[in-house]
């Protein structure tokens, strides 16, 4: 049985990253993800979990026809907590970080959405 105050437990949780595998498995799911408002890119990661703004978080990302997963270091920028409007699911929007490896990253996502990126459908963030 843990006897730990969950302050304790939760400070502890911010001292290392949180890591995720996120697989996203068709176009329409990616759109739904992708935060393309972050000059870095970004992704919705969907979780019920407690995060905070600027929290690190390690991504695993795993694109629709593409074997290869992508890590990704990045930040929480945005959180949606569980019982938002509009029936979002809860989760966390990660920023990329600003380096190389993240701008090829955001250019792939572009690259599979292609028209997509246009469309005015909702996402999982705006």
């Amino acid at each position: 049985m843990n006897t730990g105050s969950p302050a304790n437990g939760d400070a502890a949780s911010h001292l290392r990253p949180t890591v995720v595998q996120l697989s996203i498995k068709d176009k329409e799911a990616l759109y739904a993800a992708y935060i393309p408002i972050f000059a870095e890119g970004g992704i919705f990661v969907p979780s019920s979990r407690q995060h905070t703004l600027g929290q690190d978080v390690y991504v695993l990302l795993t694109l629709p026809d593409d074997p290869q997963r992508y890590p990704v270091a990045g930040k929480v920028a945005w959180i949606t907590p569980t019982g938002a409007t509009g029936s979002r699911s809860p989760g966390i929007g990660v920023r990329f970080p600003a380096d190389g490896k993240s701008r090829a990253l955001k250019a792939r996502i572009e690259e599979i959405l292609g028209a997509l990126l246009a469309s005015d459908r909702p996402t999982q963030t705006i």
